[in-house]
């Protein structure tokens, strides 16, 4: 029996296609994978015709959804090219690593504490182990050093016995300035990884496998080869673990989650980058270069950027120089960039970001076959899917819907059903133009979204059950009728009738026993949202117009005594609920309403002792509905900003009245007239302390409008002057015209 084990680097082309050749050399009878046992039964599936990388294992506890890991496959990874090969010779393929049923079930506990030692001072290990035989070779990047002597390799089956050689004395040199703690969780995890390892090995020894393939994290290889530890350390390391009950299913993933920036332990910088590689390991080194920047030159002049032929040749002979000079057998992704940076960029570096996002990184979004083992929930979605037209891509997409349409209604309705159950596919945005049919989304697929339709499950077979069953789970546990309010607004948009009813009931219920008047200001605007939209959406608002007039009369009611005696935060959060109360009412065009609503402002701005910024913004909003005349308005602002009141009150009142825009003091003369006199008039002391709510104020106006006040102010100043200069003296104004006359190149004025 002989035991061959290949260290690879994960998500390595190199590394495939290394261990692709070396396998047809081998020919073994047996295929062990660094990889979830639990996970077996899929394996089947890599060569399904259906099946397109980048796809995932996602290994779940379904009692616990929150427990998952995944384990992500390219095309060039090896361990996929690895599988593929065992089953293309049918011969059987196994993962070996330690099941993530025990991984899971994993805690600090499961590391037996012993008697705490003074550790020795030891010298720092690079979190990089592969660094050190990088700077060994000349290379301050560990990335790049194995790129160049591993993954831009046009052969290499003799390279697992170096990749071995190399692997033993760097643990051994590792293991002896820092040995493992078994007291510590990771150290023992991995300890119980490679001794599972083992055990599998041990397994097909015993099943009387001949040639025995064994591929694995290079890392990994040393402890793995014959002879092979004793099997009573494995046994007594792994005895007594616990475990929980996990399922696997293959789902898609992604380019952009297989690269290090997205946190990927495993990750790689350049996933795109090496899908061109492996694809070109039949070619030339000549050809990969070729290829690689005529891919570049295409993905420019998509982006209406100039990308010439010649300019392919130049950044092409540059590459090429470029390794040259650093001794490289071929250009990497390095010169790559910069050779494309300095040809087609003009050495800027903006550009580039484009080429690294569509490029060296991708946005490529894998493929499951349909006879991959789907929850029920998860089959629904991609049947709507199919049939809307709406597929899933890992790239940011924004589409328009109109809402008239049957189509893009159903998928409308799809994606706020998605919404309602967490599995955050699509977000709203503004939607440009007019009216009410359209609707605007930014769709984007990750990989996690998977899961998320795992975990929404529980609620139902179909995305409405789903949605229906999580609505009723939402509604039996909120805590306020605003959260009932916007919770209607969802399910409205999500078209989920058989809740309606009963979410409406629970409503009225709520709302006839609320005594907290903002709380129902608050639930106010979702519910005009539902009766504003209705026809757009072809829902029924009768029974929500019955709440919505309940609550505008409580509202009116309740709102004068719920503003007496409000403190300075208190009257902002009041101001705030008034002005999305007066939006709510404006939007709904419903005259009894505003009709009620007046008659509540024009009560409420009477009362004395009000707080000036509740008072003020009453007033004003009367008079923008053309309940209050101007003149009326000027005259309440008289009151408001009289001796008799205190400058804080009186500036808050203003605060209040201005809100929102200051063309009122620009285009009505009364009003500024009254302003005017008020800050004119203030003490000094007064002044300086009303000058950071003064500023407060106008700080919100426009620009625009700031400057006008400003040149308002600058003119009536001018024109006092004038008045207390007394008469015109037209001897000194005809000295300075014949100069006035010469500036503007005029004979005479």
């Amino acid at each position: 029996m002989t035991i061959t084990v290949f260290g690879i680097r994960h998500h390595g082309p190199g590394s495939a296609r290394s261990l692709t050749r070396s396998l047809q050399q081998l020919q073994p009878d047996i295929v062990l994978v660094e990889g979830p046992p639990d996970a077996d039964s899929a394996i089947p599936l890599v060569t399904h015709p259906e099946i397109k990388p980048p796809v995932a294992l996602l290994i779940y506890a379904p009692d616990q959804l929150q427990q998952a890991s995944f384990y992500p496959f390219a095309v060039f990874s090896p361990e996929w090219q690895a599988i593929r090969y065992g089953l293309q010779q049918q011969i059987p393929v196994r993962f070996m690593d330690l099941p993530q049923a025990y991984r899971l079930a994993l805690t600090d506990s499961d590391a037996e504490p012993k008697e705490a030692a003074t550790p020795p001072v030891q010298p720092a290990i690079p979190a990089d182990p592969l660094a050190w035989l990088a700077e060994a070779a000349g290379y301050n990047d560990s990335e790049r050093w194995w790129e160049h002597l591993v993954e831009q390799r046009q052969d290499g089956t003799e390279l697992f016995a170096a990749i071995l050689e190399a692997m033993t004395a760097l643990r051994q040199e590792v293991e002896q300035v820092q040995p493992p703690n078994l007291e510590h969780l990771g150290d023992r995890r991995e300890a119980m990884r490679e001794a599972y390892m083992r055990k599998t090995i041990r397994q097909a020894q015993k099943e009387g496998f001949e040639s025995i393939a064994v591929v694995c994290g290079a890392w990994h290889a040393p402890v793995l080869t014959e002879p092979l530890p004793p099997q009573k350390a494995d046994n007594t390391l792994l005895k007594g673990l616990k475990k929980v009950k996990v399922k696997a299913t293959w789902i898609p993933w992604t380019y952009g989650r297989l690269s290090t920036a997205s946190g990927y332990g495993a990750g790689i910088n350049s996933p795109g980058w090496y899908e061109h590689l492996w694809q070109s390991s039949a070619d030339t080194a000549g050809q990969t270069v070729i290829q690689w920047m005529t891919r570049v030159a295409r993905l420019l002049r998509k982006e209406d950027l100039d990308a010439s032929s010649a300019s392919v040749i130049e950044s092409v002979r540059l590459a090429e120089t470029l390794a040259a000079l650093r001794d490289s057998a071929m250009p990497g992704l390095a010169e790559m960039n910069e050779a494309a940076q300095t040809i087609f960029c003009f050495g800027d570096a903006v550009p580039m970001q484009l080429i690294h996002r569509d490029l060296i990184v991708s946005d490529r979004l894998g493929q499951v076959p349909p006879e991959t083992l789907l929850i029920p929930l998860q089959q629904d979605l991609q049947r709507l899917q199919k049939k809307l037209r709406l597929k899933p891509e890992a790239n940011e997409k924004l589409i328009t819907l109109d809402l008239r349409k049957p189509n893009d209604l159903a998928r409308s309705q799809l994606l706020h059903r998605l919404n309602l159950l967490n599995i955050l596919w699509g977000e709203l945005r503004h939607a440009r133009g007019k009216g009410t049919f359209k609707e605007a989304w930014e769709i984007c697929w990750q990989p996690e979204l998977s899961l998320s339709v795992i975990e929404a499950g529980c609620w139902g077979n179909t995305i409405v059950a789903a949605a229906t069953g999580y609505v009723q789970h939402q509604a039996a546990n909120a805590e306020s009728l605003a959260a009932l309010t916007n919770l209607l607004d969802q399910v409205l948009l999500a078209a989920l009738p058989d809740v309606v009813p009963p979410l409406i009931a629970q409503l009225q219920s709520v709302s006839a026993v609320a005594s907290d008047v903002t709380h129902l200001m608050d639930a106010l605007p979702p519910l005009v949202n539902v009766l504003r939209y209705r026809d757009v959406r072809q829902t029924d608002g009768s029974l929500v117009a019955q709440v919505l007039d309940g609550l505008v009369v409580r509202i009116c009611v309740g709102l004068p005594g719920a503003c007496a005696s409000l403190d300075d935060d208190a009257a902002a959060a009041m101001l705030k609920a008034i002005n999305q109360t007066q939006a709510a009412l404006k939007l709904l065009q419903d005259e009894n309403h505003l009709e009620q609503w007046s008659g509540m402002l024009l009560q409420l701005s009477d009362r004395a002792n009000l707080h000036g910024l509740v008072a003020g913004r009453c007033c004003r909003l009367l008079l923008d509905d053309g309940h209050l005349e101007p003149e009326a308005a000027a005259q309440r602002l008289g009151l408001a900003l009289s001796l008799a009141n205190e400058p804080i009150q009186a500036a808050a009142w203003v605060e209040g009245f201005l809100q929102g825009s200051g063309l009122l003091l620009i285009h009505d003369d009364a009003i500024w007239r009254v302003l005017d006199d008020w800050v004119t008039q203030l003490p000094t002391d007064a002044f300086t302390t009303l000058v950071p709510l003064l500023r407060r104020t106008f700080a919100h106006f426009s620009a625009p409008e700031r400057r006008q006040m400003g040149e308002r102010v600058r003119s009536g100043r001018q024109e006092q002057q004038v008045a207390v200069s007394g008469t015109f003296d037209g001897d000194r104004a005809d000295r300075v015209l014949p100069l006035v006359a010469q500036l503007l190149g005029l004979e005479k004025l």
